[in-house]
């Protein structure tokens, strides 16, 4: 099919248009990873899927047919992407929980985009994450450091030319919830974070569809997989490759929002001292998610627990 077909199928109007299906997204994204198909019938598609909102059958579709064209990857022990915007978050704190689970022994991937916002990048060094520039440099680090970050342009150059189609469209597309699924390394786990509460089970079913065996979404801060300790955070996904609902409780009594806005640049204070017991808080609750999400075992003695 061409995809001035899928986009027909979207777009016939009241009572003739209809959702794609799984292998019909699958071919769709294959036609637009591939260059050649017109931008106009790129931009229509992706607009028409916003408008409509997209199925859990479209989102696995994409993501298939983008993980068809990942290059080799090093194989991790959790995916963690990063696709978030930011512009509502302050300090990453989330990147100092993803290396509390790498010193525990697992192997943790990030990867990820997030606009023109500098924050979360900015703050990996900070955290003691380095970027891997290629898939054989997040070879070597995950080797080494248990923890790498790779940025999309760096291993699907593809997708992030679709990814970046925002600025051109001016809104966001569903790329955005693809790349959260692309899972690059193979991970058995994953564990994300979404801004808008709707996607969470959208994501989740996506998962079940692709044969995930474990996954946590979590409405988090800024849309990053990041747990805000004085809320009880309810979580979607899957275990054992079957759906899974949960709420982690609230660790805090405290009211307050996670962290200050940062602006445009990153915080003196997330680089030069140590964060405070709300944020210790912030970091301890969202390793033990990610802890949870790994299964029994998979935490140190001193690691908070969650809800069972």
């Amino acid at each position: 099919m061409s995809l001035s077909s899928h986009v027909q199928i979207l777009g016939r109007g009241p009572g003739r248009s209809r959702s794609l299906t799984q292998d019909e997204a699958s071919d769709a994204m294959r036609l637009m990873l591939r260059g050649d198909a017109a931008p106009e019938a790129v931009g229509a598609l992706l607009m028409l899927l916003r408008m409509k909102g997209e199925t859990a059958e479209e989102i696995a579709g994409f993501a298939h047919a983008a993980q068809g064209a990942l290059p080799d990857l090093p194989k991790a022990d959790l995916d963690w992407p990063s696709y978030a915007a930011g512009r509502t978050r302050g300090a990453p704190w989330f990147l100092c929980a993803a290396k509390q689970v790498a010193h525990a022994g697992h192997r943790v991937l990030l990867h990820g985009w997030n606009g023109t916002d500098p924050k979360v990048r900015a703050g990996l060094g900070d955290a003691g994450i380095r970027i891997a520039t290629n898939p054989d440099q997040a070879a070597v680090l995950l080797d080494r450091d248990r923890i790498a970050y790779l940025p999309l342009e760096a291993f699907h150059p593809a997708l992030f030319r679709l990814l970046t189609l925002r600025d051109v469209l001016g809104l966001r597309s569903c790329i955005n919830t693809v790349c959260r699924m692309l899972n690059p390394a193979g991970a058995n786990t994953s564990v994300q974070g979404v801004f808008h509460p709707s996607y969470r089970l959208l994501q989740a079913d996506a998962a079940a569809l692709l044969g995930w065996k474990a996954l946590t979404v979590i409405k988090g801060g800024g849309g990053e997989f990041e747990r805000h300790p004085a809320k009880a955070i309810v979580a979607f996904g899957l275990r054992g490759s079957c759906s899974w609902e949960n709420s982690f409780p609230a660790l805090l009594p405290d009211i307050r929002r996670l962290s200050e806005p940062m602006g445009d640049t990153p915080c003196p204070r997330w680089a030069a001292q140590t964060p405070d017991a709300f944020e210790c808080a912030v970091i301890a609750g969202t390793a033990a998610a990610a802890f949870d999400s790994l299964g029994a075992g998979s935490a140190p003695e001193h690691a908070p627990q969650t809800a069972a």
